[in-house]
């Protein structure tokens, strides 16, 4: 007992020492650095230690509406304090121009500290005032959806990269968004590149302190010249956003709300290939690529195979292009090619390589030449086309008939020999085979028989009622349908079990389960699907109003899951609840 209240004793001493040994910081926050005359201004001095003798300044320009109000907050995380003290106060600006806020003064442990000046501008009066302004006004201001595109003048056939921002601003708080719309890329080559999860990160926005965190990244490919739209994406968000009220301890009290933001139309203008200089050979590879045929031997004996490769290895459209064709003399047999690609897209496009890989077999000896062929492109960095050539390579085939050899034309002479007969490659057939009966227990005649002969009018009878019930069976038409939807949807709730752990495939799973489940009971298609049919549908039928906002709300998070973060405990909840809503609902329809 005593060695256990030392150890308390100790680890609280140590984890004070090392709070009191961070350094010391106070810093001057204001809520905005520009307003208008008719509007407020919100000042905080903010520190880390406890301290005392705060000294305001004297708030030139300025008049003291409230403050000052003092809130602490203080927390232990893993045995790490973290402290924090505020003195606050709300200011109204007495003339418009340029002023400061001063430096403040505070003594910790002994010792005064200072905070920095901060300027602030006052301008005319805005037609709606901070203070006055609604939770979607403030929610407009503090948040903002942006797509930032890496390349607005590309070329045909260039890559360019899209990646979605969502800017918060740290006066309010996003506690979940979900996407209304997803932007369809025409006249785009693709590729989207997912991330395991969301990281926020800081960062400024139009000069202000924000964090944001990034929602979608896709490349694209123009696949058309002219200007091309981009559609923009949406997104509900669930936010809380600060009032003028405040708690007991001085702080801001917050209000729920959903604001739906988009990210806006993006235009992006893409240039032609020139048509100046374009090799008759282009296939369409835009980039800046490496080409090389190869053989895996080139010495080799009749009827051997060999490979022949030709790659494009680089950074570019590796996807998007034909591969050029090596022109094989007409006595070696070519198969069809195998193609192969080892691509990774970033942001900054395509990388890797591609080859079409030829096997070859040669029929004669004899030596071969493969004609050198070229591969074109177009490098946007330069703005000009490039052409590469491979050398020729000699295929000598040692061993084998010649060609024409098996052919005799009829005005040559023939060396043939004339066969000469052994005198035994005929004989006549043996007139004594020495056969033998093989048995006396004869089949035909026997109990067996006559068994087999009567077995098929003895299921006639059976053969009528079973096919009476296949009939029956098959004339049930919904009844049919009711079976495959119910069995569809065990299949699938079996598949979301098995995929659990993995987000994007149990959701998937889930969400094909319960769309079968409601074919199979409401008998409706899957184009019908509303939430609101499914929940009037449901009630129709006389369901609880908690199983019917269950089933709902599992539709809601399998829409959810393909853009938040789900974890392996909330898809296990979920598939519990999928199991326990369908028997529900079973018992209830």
């Amino acid at each position: 007992m005593y060695l256990v209240a030392l150890c308390f004793f100790l680890g609280t001493h140590i984890s004070a020492i090392s709070q009191d040994k961070k350094e010391v910081t106070f810093e001057l926050k204001v809520s905005k650095s520009k307003l208008g005359i008719n509007e407020r201004l919100r000042v905080d001095f903010e520190m880390n230690h406890d301290g005392d003798n705060f000294s305001p300044p004297d708030f030139e320009g300025f008049r003291v509406l409230m403050g000052p109000s003092q809130s602490i907050s203080s927390s232990w995380i893993n045995g790490v304090r973290t402290y924090s003290k505020t003195y606050s106060y709300t200011l109204a600006p007495t003339a418009r121009g340029r002023f400061k806020i001063k430096q403040a003064s505070i003594v910790i442990d002994g010792q005064t500290y200072k905070s920095l000046a901060k300027e602030i501008e006052v301008t005319a009066a805005v037609d709606k005032p901070s203070d006055q302004m609604t939770v979607d006004d403030i929610a407009d201001e503090n948040l903002h959806l942006i797509a930032e595109v890496s390349k607005t003048r590309p070329y045909l056939n260039e890559a360019i990269s899209v990646v979605y921002k969502l800017y918060v601003s740290p006066s309010i708080n996003v506690s979940n968004f979900r996407p209304l719309d997803n932007p369809k890329y025409n006249n785009f080559w693709s590729q989207d590149m997912p991330f395991s999860k969301y990281n926020i990160q800081n960062g400024t926005f139009k000069g202000q302190p924000y964090r944001y965190v990034v929602l979608k990244r896709v490349v694209l490919y123009p696949q058309k010249s002219g200007k091309l739209e981009i559609e923009p994406l949406s997104l509900d968000v669930s936010l809380e956003v600060p009032t003028n009220k405040r708690d007991f301890f001085g702080g801001r009290i917050y209000t729920q709300t959903n604001k739906t933001v988009s990210a806006g139309r993006r235009t992006i203008d893409v240039k032609p290939l020139p048509s100046a200089g374009r090799p008759a050979d282009f296939s369409g590879a835009v980039g800046d690529f490496d080409f090389t045929v190869t053989t895996s031997k080139t010495k080799l004996n009749a009827t051997e195979s060999l490979q022949a490769k030709v790659e494009v290895k680089g950074k570019g459209n590796l996807k998007l292009f034909q591969l050029p064709e090596p022109v094989l003399p007409s006595s070696l047999e070519v198969y069809e090619p195998e193609f192969e690609q080892n691509v990774r897209t970033t942001l900054s496009g395509m990388q890797g390589k591609v080859s079409n890989n030829y096997t070859i077999v040669p029929s004669y000896r004899g030596k071969y030449p493969i004609p050198g062929i070229s591969f074109s492109y177009f490098n946007p960095k330069t703005g000009k086309y490039s052409t590469l050539s491979s050398e020729e390579i000699l295929i000598d085939v040692l061993e084998g008939p010649t060609d024409g050899s098996a052919v005799v034309s009829g005005n040559e002479t023939s060396d043939r020999q004339p066969v000469i007969s052994s005198g035994n490659q005929f004989n006549f057939i043996k007139l004594k085979p020495n056969l033998s009966a093989i048995s006396t227990d004869h089949f035909f005649g026997s109990t067996r028989f006559y068994l087999w002969l009567t077995l098929p009018l003895l299921l006639i009878p059976l053969a009528i009622v079973v096919g009476k019930k296949r009939e029956a069976i098959a004339s049930d038409v919904a009844g049919n349908k009711i079976k495959r939807a119910n069995k569809l949807a065990r299949k699938f709730l079996s598949k979301a079990k098995k995929e659990l752990g993995q987000k994007e495939a149990f959701y998937i799973a889930l969400e094909k389960a319960l769309h079968n489940y409601l074919k199979a009971k409401l008998k409706i298609e899957t184009s019908e699907f509303s939430k609101d049919k499914i929940a009037t549908l449901l009630a129709e039928r006389q369901v609880d109003t908690a199983t019917s906002e269950g089933f709902i709300g599992l539709l809601q998070n399998c829409e959810m899951a393909r853009y938040s973060p789900f974890s392996d405990v909330q898809m296990q909840q979920d598939y519990n609840k999928a199991s326990e809503v369908i028997s529900s609902m079973d018992k209830q329809l």
